[in-house]
């Protein structure tokens, strides 16, 4: 699988553009604020109909104009496919394949897996659980449409059961047959997640692990452990040890919408606290790289790698190292973003690996270098 064409109308600051890629590493070279990560933005909203970076969709479209549209061409399993997405102000999103609107968006995540390792991703170590269980959902999501969905009901009947905590408090008085109900709901659901995201982990760990210890030639030991609180107790009695508290707080205080990643680094000591900004970059890069040997086992495909600003914070010695392995066959279309395009040259000529650098400037494609 490969994206072959892309064009953009009005999407962020580019005007009006289009490219022609290789199916091997293509790159966009050009000054900082320039748009080259516009660009892999662009090619992460075909594949998960979202931008990474900002999900206000609306904020994406270029100052002073009404609409944006983004379109694709990919080829998968020798077949073509056109992609394109459409937003005009004050309207819903479009999102078609082959000029046929998909029903629901969750009906195309998975279609055109796509992996991306931005400096962004430092939120996934220093900020709260909620983005370490993003990661996971969103990796899980890429394989199993039918995950998407459970997620989807688990939020709204957690919704229901905490506006009912509040209502309860407002009114003195909690209507417990329908607390009953509601409890048994999101045991339900919550349960088949849980279950899911332990298998996930059973075959995520050795990949990380395996990654990590490529990219620091197996000199630091480091562990990614899921927590939920699913592990020691039933969810059910959670619930109901938890009542007093839940209706106190007016919130539901315990559920796999709490589960976390602990990341450890040199023998069970904290990522976050003790370890170096290059270990937790490679830390991260190990992450992503085992998200993308998830999907290709999964989707038996390679999805696309995009690399946004990977040289920063990386030593000589491990960018050498992911260029080298990131090029191979067991790798699939790649790109990448880079201030310095002799950098990137000098790097693929080592390796001997095809590279198509465009030229970035100011929201325009000035050529290839």
């Amino acid at each position: 699988m490969w994206l072959k064409h892309l064009s953009l109308l009005n999407f962020k600051n580019y005007q009006e553009s289009t490219l022609t890629f290789i199916p091997e590493t293509n790159a966009f070279a050009g000054n900082n604020g320039a748009g080259k990560t516009n660009l892999l933005d662009a090619i992460h909203y075909l594949s998960l109909c979202k931008s990474y970076f900002n999900p206000v969709d609306s904020q994406h479209i270029k100052k002073g104009e009404e609409f944006f549209m983004i379109q694709g061409d990919f080829e998968k399993d020798d077949l073509p496919s056109t992609i394109s997405c459409s937003l005009k102000k004050n309207q819903k999103k479009q999102f078609k394949r082959n000029k046929k609107d998909y029903p629901r968006l969750a009906d195309h995540i998975g279609q055109f897996p796509l992996v991306m390792i931005s400096p962004n991703d430092h939120i996934i170590i220093t900020e709260g659980s909620e983005e370490r269980r993003k990661f996971v959902d969103n990796v899980i999501s890429q394989t199993d449409n039918q995950y998407l969905d459970t997620l989807i009901a688990y939020n709204r009947v957690l919704l229901q059961r905490n506006a009912l905590l509040k209502k309860a408090k407002a009114e003195f008085s909690l209507d417990l047959g329908l607390l009953e109900v509601m409890n048994l709901q999101l045991v339900s659901i919550g349960e088949k997640i849980f279950e899911r995201r332990k298998r996930f982990m059973e075959e995520f760990h050795p990949e990380f692990v395996k990654y990590y210890a490529y990219l620091s030639d197996e000199s630091e030991e480091v562990a990614l452990l899921y927590e939920s609180p699913l592990h020691s107790e039933s969810f059910l009695n959670l619930l109901q040890l938890n009542l007093e508290k839940d209706r106190i707080l007016e919130r539901t205080t315990q559920g796999i919408h709490k589960d976390d990643l602990n990341f450890t680094i040199h023998d069970g000591m904290s990522l976050k606290k003790f370890g170096s900004q290059g270990q937790q970059k490679s830390f991260l890069i190990a992450l992503k790289l085992a998200q993308y040997a998830f999907l290709k086992k999964n989707k038996h495909l390679n999805p696309i790698l995009l690399l946004d600003d990977i040289f920063d914070k990386l030593d000589a010695n491990r960018t050498k190292k992911l260029m080298k392995l990131v090029a191979d066959d067991e790798f699939g279309q790649l790109f990448i973003t880079d201030t310095d395009a002799l950098r990137l040259r000098k790097i693929f000529d080592e390796i001997a690996h095809p590279i198509r650098i465009f030229d970035i400037q100011g929201g325009m494609i000035h050529g290839e270098l």
